[in-house]
């Protein structure tokens, strides 16, 4: 323990030492706005990663310091507050109170568990694949969270697993991880999916179709991936099923009101409707989830009263969003973003001889310019400058768009996507939980997802 703490240490030492040289030696050819952009932008990324003081208490520290040395308009530094992504966590944490209070999610988990209690791997590896399948149908992760999370913690007390057991807090990074990470292999199921897809189309009239899109990521990014969040959860958090389940008695089930768990299902499943046809009807899922919010919070036919609105809906989580998303504007607002974008393009190999080495640098400067920017920022920050990866690499500007889909998809923390923390939070398991399994699966993804999926590249004919 001493030499985690040690470590975490060390990082922020470090990272406040090269904070205070930049702006005490600003960086020449740059305004100085630049150079202190990046000193509160590492400062907040070093506290963020070691989790030193609460991630709230760092976008509080973000939003002072930004505005008080008026880095960035303040219209735009505070516009993670009047986001779709922000507006959509208040309505799904609402949801979810909802789905626990009436007693729905309890007894859902009723009906399942006879599915899922052959033995926790079985357990396992059916919540992971339902969430994963969930991404072909539902457009949101924080949405697929919302309806999952509260249910996969209902199925935690029906087998026995208390707050802060190996067993709770794998079943709760297990549905984190894979209402989120599946899904970057889907094409209308991610925010940064959507974002690479629109700039590609704006910048180079490039469109991809959905088979085309699931074809190139889904075999590598959605299933084998899936598969390894299995073998991490089941080897870094292990438990054992009780020998005999408890069963629901009729006294357990007359605790909740049988008309109010009705009245939510019906509610959730227009919901769950018009979330799965936002491609119809063009209704934002944010909008959708605050109309179902604002019924679950009405006097008389609501669920989650008035006085516990306050205990359903975390804020500091939505400050640590906003301050995410502040930050992702700031990045690119001050250039820094197009500065890291060409800092790590030089990870190319001048020799075009190894198609492998290009594909690998490719996919790692995807990677590594999400710890900056967080993920949602990398393809705003990555698409303007394919053209020039393509002529370095020599690969078609199609293919090095689809890179960024590699990058962008491997997680290490879990600052760079808000559904992780919102997932965690619903929960209500600690986020540092879920680093013992993003910095893992990070590292095997890099030393063998990504030479799979190379291959893979090359039997489909996209890389030559």
């Amino acid at each position: 323990m001493d030499s985690k703490f040690s470590i975490k240490q060390s990082a922020l030492l470090l990272a406040f030492i090269a904070a205070c040289w930049i702006v005490v030696s600003p960086l020449q050819g740059y305004p100085a706005l630049f150079s202190y952009s990046a000193a509160l932008v590492m400062i907040t990324l070093a506290l963020w990663s070691t989790g030193a003081i609460p991630p709230f208490l760092t976008g509080l520290l973000f939003f002072a310091l930004a505005a008080t040395f008026k880095l960035i308009p303040s219209d735009i530094l505070f516009s993670g507050f009047g986001s779709t992504a922000v507006w959509l966590i208040i309505s799904g944490f609402i949801i979810g109170s909802a789905i626990s209070v009436s007693g729905l999610g309890k007894k859902l988990a009723l009906a399942i568990s006879p599915h899922l209690s052959a033995s926790y791997t079985h357990l396992i590896a059916g919540l992971v694949f339902s969430a994963m399948l969930l991404g072909f149908v539902m457009p949101s992760s924080v949405g697929r969270a919302v309806v999952l999370v509260p249910i996969g913690m209902a199925l935690a007390e029906q087998m026995g697993f208390t707050q802060g057991s190996k067993g709770r807090i794998g079943i709760a990074t297990a549905l984190a991880l894979s209402c989120n990470m599946p899904s970057f292999a889907i094409l209308p199921a991610n925010i940064p999916n959507m974002i690479l897809a629109g700039s590609s189309e704006t910048l180079f009239d490039i469109s991809f179709n959905y088979t085309e899109y699931l074809l190139l990521h889904f075999p590598i990014l959605g299933i084998v991936k899936s598969i390894l969040i299995v073998m991490l959860v089941l080897r870094i958090f292990p438990a054992e099923l009780p020998a005999s389940q408890p069963i629901a008695s009729s006294e357990q089930g007359e605790k909740f009101d049988s008309k109010l768990q009705k009245r939510v299902a019906i509610l959730l499943s227009i919901t769950l409707l018009f979330w799965v046809t936002d491609s119809i009807h063009g209704i934002n899922p944010a909008w959708v989830g605050l109309i179902t919010a604002v019924i679950l919070l009405m006097p008389k036919w609501g669920v989650v009263t008035a006085k516990s609105f306050n205990n359903s809906v975390d804020f500091g989580t939505i400050v640590f969003v906003a301050a995410a998303l502040g930050l992702g504007a700031l990045v690119n607002s001050s250039g820094l973003g197009e500065y890291v974008g060409h800092s790590f393009s030089r990870l190319l190999p001048e020799s075009t001889n190894s198609s492998l080495l290009h594909f690998m640098s490719l996919s790692l400067i995807s990677t590594f310019t999400g710890l900056v920017t967080t993920i949602p920022g990398v393809p705003t920050v990555l698409s303007p400058m394919a053209a020039n990866f393509a002529e370095a690499s020599g690969f078609s500007l199609p293919a090095v768009l689809m890179t960024q889909v590699i990058g962008f998809s491997t997680v290490i923390f879990p600052y760079q996507v808000a559904p992780l923390i919102i997932a965690m939070q619903l929960a209500n398991e600690r986020l540092t939980e879920l680093l013992k399994i993003t910095i893992p699966l990070a590292g095997i993804t890099i030393v063998v997802l990504m030479p799979l999926d190379y291959l893979w590249w090359c039997l489909l004919g996209w890389i030559h």
